[in-house]
């Protein structure tokens, strides 16, 4: 079988910008995660995808003070164990408390 070089040549630019779009999505899956004392730190975008609501949510949360959070530089960071405490206080409640053990 024979092919052309330039049907050979358009599918290697065709391969190679597959990989490109795939290298840029694997950097972004793997961003380096920020720690504070040992602990991760999530920012707005990870919380709002973890928890499903949206900025003005956790901004309400915020303020009422059921999630506790760090400004580092003007950016808003949350701990993971802040995060823990705040789903097990919070999400429980809106279940009813089904979930507690009796």
């Amino acid at each position: 079988m024979f092919i052309s070089k330039e049907y050979f040549e358009e599918w290697m630019l065709r391969i190679m910008d597959r990989f490109d779009k795939i290298d840029k999505k694997l950097d972004k899956m793997s961003k380096p995660r920020l720690m504070l004392d040992g602990e991760i730190l999530f920012d707005n975008q990870d919380l709002c995808q973890l928890l499903n609501v949206s900025k003005r949510t956790l901004q309400r949360y915020r303020s009422t003070g059921e999630l506790q959070f760090q400004m580092v530089y003007g950016t808003t960071y949350y701990k993971e164990s802040d995060v823990h405490t705040f789903i097990r206080l919070n999400f429980n409640k809106k279940r009813g408390g089904k979930n507690k053990k009796a």
